[in-house]
């Protein structure tokens, strides 16, 4: 399958002006043979912690915009969106997986980021999510959850592809560039690791979007600041040899 990882920047707690610059982008994954196309954390808005004012209904036009895309170009779109989905509990940040039939998944961040207060703006999801993309068990992850490594291991048996999307700052480039390679290390599957660019509420972001193999070894990686569409072919059939050539997975224990 061919999964096209978007890098970009993002206009600050504006969707419709999202909507428009990502519109091109994704027109240009289809045309590269893109079958899975993938956007950032909040694609929309940026990492606003300002829940009440920019959290959409679960059937919002962020979420709209998704599917719409998907039923454009007869193809999976992923991205995340501030959702208030319960009118008595906080929203959630929502990884949302629209298909090219109408299909719609989704994901609620389980680790919200408590260093910058997240958790008192949106809820943690209670449950992991793994889903069949054409033939690909593809396991759904937002930012911060990319430092529990006990969630991906408990999903390992069954993945072949983690996507982690994410509005992860510069500050801390060298965290994201190794966890990334790391998960595809230790689990032996593929990582799409998907990171938006430019400025947002006084952090900056350069990316630093990449995919995986299942040995750790980036196949694909965007330009450092830009804005880029980064496109690679991800094969279950990679991670079933690399399991079987080095199996280290049965070893684990607990």
């Amino acid at each position: 399958m061919r999964v096209a990882a978007i890098q970009h920047d993002v206009v600050w707690e504006d969707p419709p002006a999202n909507h428009a610059r990502l519109t091109p982008l994704i027109a240009e994954a289809a045309d590269a043979g893109a079958r899975l196309v993938v956007l950032t954390e909040m694609y929309a808005t940026g990492f606003s912690l300002a829940a009440n004012r920019i959290a959409e209904a679960a059937d919002g036009p962020s979420v709209a915009y998704l599917a719409d895309r998907a039923a454009e170009h007869g193809l999976w779109v992923a991205g995340s969106v501030p959702v208030r989905d319960r009118p008595d509990a906080l929203p959630v940040n929502r990884m949302v997986v629209a298909g090219p039939d109408g299909q719609n998944h989704h994901y609620d961040k389980l680790y919200p980021f408590t260093y910058a207060r997240e958790h008192e703006q949106y809820r943690a999801g209670d449950r992991p999510v793994t889903i069949d993309i054409e033939g690909v068990r593809t396991s759904l992850f937002v930012c911060y959850d990319l430092r529990f490594s006990e969630a991906f291991w408990d999903l390992a048996a069954h993945t072949d592809l983690y996507l982690v999307v994410a509005n992860w700052p510069e500050s801390r480039r060298y965290h994201w560039r190794t966890l990334l390679r790391a998960r595809a290390i230790e689990n032996q599957a593929w990582v799409a690791g998907v990171n938006r660019v430019g400025e947002g509420d006084g952090l900056t972001y350069v990316g630093d979007t990449v995919i995986v193999d299942p040995l750790g070894e980036p196949v694909a990686e965007a330009t450092e600041g830009a804005e880029e569409v980064v496109v690679a072919d991800v094969d279950p059939a990679r991670v079933a040899e690399v399991r079987t050539a080095f199996p280290f997975l049965p070893d684990r224990r607990g």
